[in-house]
């Protein structure tokens, strides 16, 4: 606070120190300036003085001269307004006499206006009842005039109409004999369509004739296929009791080959080599145990794959009623089934199957270029892994 006060002084003091400076050149101009405005005012020499009366003089005269110019003028004004208004009141007098033969006139006009008002309003009267008499006409007429404009488009509606119906009555006749025209051509329509829904039903009779024909056929087939399928289920119950022989002579190859190894070991230690010699070798035993069971397992996959086909040929024979046109490959498949249940049968059996010997029969034969059961299944029999 202090410093703001002694800032606040020295402003203070600096500027009363600069006022104090400048304030002497300030006086000094307006003095100078004053005493020029007194020079220019005042008169400085007698000459002046006397110009300055002569002029107030000579401006006192011309107002004087003016003022009495100005009286003249209103004296003459004031004789004319009084000659003015001598005569205008002559003029009042014989306007006054005037007024009085006017408001006469104006009286009798009153009642000459009063009489013309009662014939104004007796024509006024007889105005409005022929106005009345005119608009009942007008509308009469207006009516007249509708009416006769109402018939007129009737008239013109009347001929449109007739127009119309003669038009009308043009087309009717052409379609009366369009209509002919199609009635022969429905006739010849109808004719051709009995034959051909003759021909129709002569077809649908084969068609159900061949249906019945075919059902027989797949109701057949369907026997067959069951007694296959029995057929095979007997197959696969003996390729069943033949992999548990197998099993069986697998435990009677391992005794015997661990006896074989026995007697070669006692052999060998007594000094008979060449008796040891003589002995079945294990690896041929082995080799054979191993071809049955290969074969065993061929048979159990031949089974496998006739039963599935079976089914599958079953459910064909199902839809081969829906589907025409098969019985080619139907017939087909019965006969790869077939085959492969020969061959299924003769492998099971063994090489000392007759059925071996019968098929090299029926091949030797039947010379023929169909493919015969007999040689689908010897195929089968020499290759039962395809």
């Amino acid at each position: 606070m202090i410093e703001y006060a002694l800032l606040f002084g020295l402003g203070f003091l600096t500027a009363a120190f600069l006022v104090f400076l400048i304030s002497p050149a300030v006086h000094r101009r307006i003095v100078w300036y004053t005493e020029n405005r007194l020079k220019a005012t005042m008169p400085l020499s007698p000459q002046e003085v006397r110009a300055q009366k002569d002029m107030v003089r000579a401006l006192y005269a011309a107002e004087n001269a003016r003022t009495t110019q100005d009286l003249l003028r209103e004296r003459e004004k004031s004789l004319s307004l009084q000659l003015r208004h001598d005569a205008l009141a002559v003029d009042a007098g014989r306007l006054a006499a005037d007024i009085g033969e006017l408001q006469a006139q104006i009286g009798e006009m009153h009642v000459e206006a009063a009489e013309q008002r009662s014939h104004l309003r007796k024509d006024e009267n007889y105005i409005s009842q022929l106005k009345t008499n005119l608009h009942i006409a007008e509308q009469s007429a207006a009516n007249k005039e509708s009416e006769l404009t109402a018939m007129r488009t009737r008239l013109s509606k009347l001929s449109e109409q007739t127009d119309g119906l003669r038009i009308d009555l043009a087309a009717r006749e052409t379609e009366a004999e369009s209509l002919k025209f199609r009635a022969n051509a429905l006739r010849d329509e109808r004719d051709t369509l009995r034959q051909d829904v003759t021909l129709l039903q002569k077809r649908a009779k084969d068609a159900e004739q061949k249906l019945t024909q075919q059902q027989h056929m797949v109701i057949r087939l369907e026997d067959k296929a069951a007694r296959e399928s029995a057929s095979a289920a007997e197959k696969e119950n003996l390729l069943a009791r033949r992999q548990q022989e197998i099993a069986k002579l697998k435990e009677q190859l391992k005794a015997a080959n661990a006896e074989i190894r026995r007697i070669n070991r006692v052999l060998r230690d007594a000094g008979l080599t060449k008796m040891a010699a003589d002995l079945p070798a294990e690896l041929t035993a082995e080799d054979t145990a191993a071809s049955m069971f290969d074969t065993a397992a061929v048979t159990a996959e031949m089974g496998e794959d006739v039963r599935k086909r079976s089914a599958a040929l079953a459910e064909r024979l199902q839809n081969a009623k829906a589907v025409a046109g098969r019985d080619g490959a139907i017939r087909e498949e019965i006969a790869s089934i077939a085959a492969n249940m020969v061959a299924l049968t003769a492998l099971n059996e063994g090489p000392s199957s007759p059925i071996r010997t019968l098929l090299a029969d029926a091949g030797t034969k039947t010379p023929n270029d169909r493919v015969s059961l007999a040689d689908r299944a010897a195929a089968i029999i020499a290759n039962p892994v395809h």
